[in-house]
């Protein structure tokens, strides 16, 4: 199983859509996948189409991850009405934030490590949706992950955040967990005719190298509205939809690759 952490460390950059682009993009291909919605906003359970009556959700697995708790926070996502496949979701929930604070002890740190070993069996892909910050709620991601993708948009602020992002993920791969790497970073919200965006997407290359991940996510509407209808992306109409499905498979391929995540069967 392959944990990938989604993170932004500055609000507003679209890390939620990415980890729904990336879902869509492993439910297309067949991917046993769990989304596990850690941003306490919620939005990656609300745009999955989930029923989160009578359900534990990830405040319940922070507070006690054994193993019964986790499965009672788990409920397959309403996409799995468009075609046959795994796409669950941990339950995202506003209580998470009371588990966000700035000094965590190494005890909570590996919560959801402890808690999605119990489960391991059951997923080949793991995407985490992450609190838009570097308190406990990321570190306690970062600590369960394999990898970290890093979302920023080309902007004044994007290099410095995306530096902020990268220093810390070395951090706690030197403190605490040695297999943590960044997968690299996605720049979304692309307008290709803007000078500035190519100017800060050049900055960006120039600082990082080939962590800049290919291809860069162009700015459309379509993300946005089937997030609000609570669809896949790789099932909403229209040609802007389907060019930025191909790029979200673009990125799982990278993903499937750097993961070495199993082929599905053909049969799935």
């Amino acid at each position: 199983m392959h944990v990938l952490s989604v993170s932004s460390l500055k609000g507003g950059v679209g890390k939620t859509t990415v980890t729904l682009g990336l879902a869509s993009a492993a439910f297309a291909r067949g991917v046993r996948t769990l989304v596990v919605d850690l941003d306490p906003q919620s939005d990656v359970s609300t745009g999955m189409d989930i029923q989160v009556a009578g359900r534990l959700n990830i405040a319940d697995v922070l507070g006690n991850p054994k193993e019964k708790t986790v499965r009672q926070a788990i409920t397959s996502s309403g996409w799995s009405k468009v075609h046959p496949g795994t796409i669950d979701v941990l339950i995202g929930s506003p209580s998470a934030i009371n588990f966000d604070g700035p000094h965590p002890s190494v005890r909570d740190v590996w919560k959801l490590e402890e808690a999605l070993a119990t489960i391991e069996a059951d997923y080949d892909l793991v995407l985490i949706d992450c609190a838009p910050s570097l308190n406990a709620l990321t570190r306690t991601a970062w600590a369960a992950s394999d990898r970290v993708i890093v979302v920023t948009e080309p902007g004044l602020f994007s290099v410095a955040a995306a530096d902020r992002a990268l220093r810390a993920i070395e951090e706690i791969r030197r403190g605490l967990s040695p297999r943590l790497q960044p997968l690299g970073i996605v720049v979304n919200r692309v307008r290709p005719q803007s000078i500035e965006h190519q100017f800060r997407i050049k900055e960006l290359r120039e600082m990082f190298g080939p962590l800049v991940l290919s291809p860069q996510l162009p700015e459309r509407t379509s993300l946005q509205q089937a997030q609000g209808a609570a669809k896949p992306l790789h099932i909403w109409p229209g040609d802007s939809a389907q060019e930025l499905a191909a790029d979200f498979d673009a990125l799982l391929d990278r993903i499937i690759r750097t993961g070495r995540i199993p082929a599905p069967d053909a049969a799935s």
